[in-house]
Protein backbone atom coordinates (compact mmCIF):
# COMPACT_ATOMS: atom_id res chain seq x y z
CA UNK A 1 0.00 0.00 0.00
CA UNK A 2 2.68 2.76 0.70
CA UNK A 3 4.00 1.32 -2.52
CA UNK A 4 1.14 2.58 -4.22
CA UNK A 5 1.01 6.00 -2.68
CA UNK A 6 4.88 6.61 -3.21
CA UNK A 7 3.74 5.79 -7.35
CA UNK A 8 0.92 7.75 -6.67
CA UNK A 9 3.31 10.38 -5.53
CA UNK A 10 5.64 10.61 -8.33
CA UNK A 11 2.68 10.56 -11.08
CA UNK A 12 1.83 13.77 -9.43
CA UNK A 13 4.76 15.42 -9.05
CA UNK A 14 5.35 14.09 -12.39
CA UNK A 15 2.56 15.98 -13.96
CA UNK A 16 3.32 19.14 -11.86
CA UNK A 17 6.15 19.66 -13.36
CA UNK A 18 7.02 22.80 -15.13
CA UNK A 19 3.46 24.56 -13.10
CA UNK A 20 4.34 27.95 -11.20
CA UNK A 21 5.49 27.55 -7.89
CA UNK A 22 2.46 30.06 -6.90
CA UNK A 23 -0.09 27.78 -8.63
CA UNK A 24 0.64 24.79 -6.63
CA UNK A 25 0.91 26.81 -2.71
CA UNK A 26 -2.40 26.14 -0.95
CA UNK A 27 -2.24 29.74 0.45
CA UNK A 28 -3.58 32.60 -0.99
CA UNK A 29 -1.25 35.13 -2.37
CA UNK A 30 -1.87 39.04 -1.48
CA UNK A 31 -2.63 39.27 -5.14
CA UNK A 32 -5.52 36.71 -4.41
CA UNK A 33 -6.51 38.12 -1.44
CA UNK A 34 -6.90 41.30 -2.53
CA UNK A 35 -8.99 40.24 -4.95
CA UNK A 36 -10.98 38.41 -2.51
CA UNK A 37 -11.91 41.64 -0.88
CA UNK A 38 -12.77 43.24 -4.12
CA UNK A 39 -14.75 40.47 -5.29
CA UNK A 40 -16.27 40.06 -1.74
CA UNK A 41 -17.13 43.98 -1.75
CA UNK A 42 -18.51 43.53 -5.29
CA UNK A 43 -20.56 40.51 -4.11
CA UNK A 44 -21.77 42.57 -0.83
CA UNK A 45 -22.81 45.65 -3.35
CA UNK A 46 -24.49 42.84 -6.03
CA UNK A 47 -26.34 41.71 -2.89
CA UNK A 48 -27.50 45.14 -1.91
CA UNK A 49 -28.61 46.15 -5.09
CA UNK A 50 -30.58 42.43 -5.40
CA UNK A 51 -32.12 43.80 -2.15
CA UNK A 52 -33.25 47.02 -3.56
CA UNK A 53 -35.15 45.46 -6.51
CA UNK A 54 -36.72 42.99 -4.52
CA UNK A 55 -38.31 45.95 -1.70
CA UNK A 56 -39.04 47.80 -5.63
CA UNK A 57 -41.13 44.81 -6.51
CA UNK A 58 -42.73 44.03 -3.85
CA UNK A 59 -43.98 47.61 -3.60
CA UNK A 60 -44.50 47.56 -6.70
CA UNK A 61 -46.91 44.61 -6.21
CA UNK A 62 -48.67 45.93 -3.46
CA UNK A 63 -49.43 48.75 -4.81
CA UNK A 64 -50.79 47.02 -8.10
CA UNK A 65 -52.62 44.80 -5.30
CA UNK A 66 -54.52 47.88 -3.82
CA UNK A 67 -55.28 49.31 -7.62
CA UNK A 68 -57.27 46.36 -8.11
CA UNK A 69 -58.97 45.90 -4.77
CA UNK A 70 -59.99 49.36 -6.02
CA UNK A 71 -61.00 48.63 -9.38
CA UNK A 72 -62.87 45.34 -8.41
CA UNK A 73 -64.62 48.13 -5.60
CA UNK A 74 -65.75 50.71 -7.96
CA UNK A 75 -66.95 47.43 -10.23
CA UNK A 76 -69.22 46.37 -7.50
CA UNK A 77 -70.44 49.83 -6.67
CA UNK A 78 -71.04 51.07 -10.54
CA UNK A 79 -71.69 47.89 -11.86
CA UNK A 80 -75.69 49.34 -12.67
CA UNK A 81 -74.81 52.77 -13.56
CA UNK A 82 -75.28 51.69 -17.70
CA UNK A 83 -78.85 49.93 -16.68
CA UNK A 84 -79.63 52.91 -13.96
CA UNK A 85 -79.06 55.12 -16.65
CA UNK A 86 -81.48 53.35 -19.21
CA UNK A 87 -84.34 53.32 -16.38
CA UNK A 88 -84.12 56.76 -16.10
CA UNK A 89 -86.24 56.84 -18.87
CA UNK A 90 -89.17 55.24 -17.14
CA UNK A 91 -89.22 57.44 -14.52
CA UNK A 92 -89.45 60.29 -16.42
CA UNK A 93 -91.91 58.95 -18.35
CA UNK A 94 -93.90 58.16 -14.84
CA UNK A 95 -93.40 61.96 -13.89
CA UNK A 96 -94.61 62.61 -16.90
CA UNK A 97 -97.88 60.67 -16.70
CA UNK A 98 -98.38 61.81 -13.41
CA UNK A 99 -98.38 65.56 -14.25
CA UNK A 100 -100.30 65.19 -17.53
CA UNK A 101 -103.38 64.00 -15.48
CA UNK A 102 -105.86 66.86 -14.93
CA UNK A 103 -106.64 67.73 -11.12
CA UNK A 104 -110.24 67.20 -11.88
CA UNK A 105 -109.36 63.43 -13.28
CA UNK A 106 -107.28 62.41 -10.47
CA UNK A 107 -110.34 63.00 -8.03
CA UNK A 108 -112.84 60.77 -10.76
CA UNK A 109 -113.38 57.73 -9.69
CA UNK A 110 -112.74 56.35 -12.69
CA UNK A 111 -109.58 57.56 -12.62
CA UNK A 112 -108.03 57.14 -9.33
CA UNK A 113 -107.24 53.69 -9.07
CA UNK A 114 -104.88 54.15 -12.30
CA UNK A 115 -103.01 57.25 -10.97
CA UNK A 116 -103.08 55.34 -7.92
CA UNK A 117 -100.69 52.57 -9.30
CA UNK A 118 -98.78 55.16 -11.54
CA UNK A 119 -98.17 57.18 -8.43
CA UNK A 120 -97.06 53.63 -6.23
CA UNK A 121 -94.77 52.89 -9.46
CA UNK A 122 -93.43 56.02 -9.02
CA UNK A 123 -92.90 55.40 -5.20
CA UNK A 124 -91.62 52.03 -5.82
CA UNK A 125 -89.08 52.74 -8.13
CA UNK A 126 -87.75 55.78 -6.19
CA UNK A 127 -86.67 53.31 -3.30
CA UNK A 128 -85.30 51.20 -5.79
CA UNK A 129 -83.27 53.50 -6.87
CA UNK A 130 -82.35 54.37 -3.06
CA UNK A 131 -81.49 51.21 -2.23
CA UNK A 132 -78.72 51.24 -5.48
CA UNK A 133 -77.24 54.55 -4.08
CA UNK A 134 -79.40 56.97 -7.39
CA UNK A 135 -80.01 59.86 -5.55
CA UNK A 136 -81.79 62.95 -7.40
CA UNK A 137 -79.86 66.46 -8.03
CA UNK A 138 -81.40 68.66 -6.37
CA UNK A 139 -81.78 71.91 -8.97
CA UNK A 140 -84.39 74.64 -8.36
CA UNK A 141 -82.96 77.94 -6.64
CA UNK A 142 -79.58 76.83 -6.87
CA UNK A 143 -76.98 78.52 -8.38
CA UNK A 144 -76.22 76.49 -11.51
CA UNK A 145 -73.36 74.05 -10.99
CA UNK A 146 -71.71 72.77 -14.10
CA UNK A 147 -71.07 69.38 -12.33
CA UNK A 148 -74.39 68.35 -11.76
CA UNK A 149 -76.33 71.20 -13.87
CA UNK A 150 -76.52 71.41 -17.62
CA UNK A 151 -78.05 74.79 -18.37
CA UNK A 152 -80.43 74.80 -21.48
CA UNK A 153 -81.57 78.33 -21.68
CA UNK A 154 -81.30 81.41 -20.01
CA UNK A 155 -84.73 82.63 -18.62
CA UNK A 156 -85.08 86.91 -18.10
CA UNK A 157 -86.57 87.14 -14.82
CA UNK A 158 -85.98 89.74 -11.84
CA UNK A 159 -87.31 86.97 -9.25
CA UNK A 160 -83.95 85.52 -8.98
CA UNK A 161 -80.49 86.09 -8.83
CA UNK A 162 -78.68 85.74 -12.49
CA UNK A 163 -76.85 82.24 -12.43
CA UNK A 164 -79.71 80.47 -10.47
CA UNK A 165 -81.78 77.43 -11.52
CA UNK A 166 -85.45 78.75 -12.00
CA UNK A 167 -86.86 75.78 -14.21
CA UNK A 168 -86.10 72.10 -14.43
CA UNK A 169 -86.75 70.18 -17.64
CA UNK A 170 -85.23 66.91 -16.53
CA UNK A 171 -84.19 65.64 -13.58
CA UNK A 172 -80.81 64.59 -12.88
CA UNK A 173 -79.27 62.08 -10.79
CA UNK A 174 -75.98 60.79 -9.17
CA UNK A 175 -75.23 57.32 -8.49
CA UNK A 176 -73.23 56.83 -5.10
CA UNK A 177 -70.71 59.93 -5.56
CA UNK A 178 -70.77 60.02 -9.36
CA UNK A 179 -72.81 61.89 -11.75
CA UNK A 180 -75.18 59.68 -13.66
CA UNK A 181 -77.23 62.44 -15.42
CA UNK A 182 -77.09 66.03 -15.01
CA UNK A 183 -80.09 68.20 -14.12
CA UNK A 184 -81.14 70.06 -17.95
CA UNK A 185 -82.04 73.61 -16.35
CA UNK A 186 -83.41 77.14 -16.99
CA UNK A 187 -80.68 79.99 -15.56
CA UNK A 188 -82.25 83.13 -14.43
CA UNK A 189 -80.80 86.32 -15.51
CA UNK A 190 -81.38 90.20 -15.59
CA UNK A 191 -83.60 90.92 -17.73
CA UNK A 192 -83.13 93.49 -20.57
Amino acid sequence: MIENDKNRDEAVEKELEGVPEELLSDEPTVEEQGGFEEELAQLRSDLEAAKQETLYAKAEAQNQRRRLEKEVQDARAYAATGFARDILSVADNLARAIDAIPEDLREDSKFKGLVAGIQATQRELDKVFSQHGITRIAAMGLPLDPNQHQAMMEVPTNEAEPGTVVQEMQAGYMIKDRLLRASMVGVAKKPE
